[in-house]
């Protein structure tokens, strides 16, 4: 197992921004992609960002996000800026073994979540 934190979530007004955290605890020597997914209410989980040798975006935070990782200390951090209401959502950080995917169901590893809103 590997123990996912976040952090960094809140509230902030359309226009601002905001920036997450994730710490990988435990055997996190073996995951290679580290990831962003966000999930709004009666809607699915669905891809922001991911890191594994290069980084890659959904279209909807191109521009606006940059996700970032510190290996040496297991951590992946996204920064928001710019922020829409169609923000608002639980961001997940999730991790995997293998190579980069915006499948959801292939991140093995998942935090418990980080409510982010952003208001009009």
């Amino acid at each position: 197992q590997v123990p996912l934190v976040e952090s960094g979530g809140g509230l902030v007004q359309a226009g601002g921004s905001l920036r997450l955290s994730c710490a990988a605890s435990g055997r996190a020597a073996g995951v290679y992609t580290m990831g962003w997914f966000r999930q709004a209410p009666g809607k699915e989980r669905e891809f922001v960002a991911w890191s594994g040798g290069r980084t890659g975006y959904a279209d909807s935070v191109k521009g606006r996000f940059t996700i970032s990782r510190d290996n040496a200390k297991n951590t992946v951090a996204l920064q928001m800026n710019s922020l829409k209401p169609e923000d608002t959502a639980v961001y997940y950080c999730a991790a995997r073994r293998g190579a980069p995917t915006t499948l959801a169901r292939q991140y093995e590893f998942w935090g418990q979540g980080t409510q982010v809103t952003v208001s009009s």
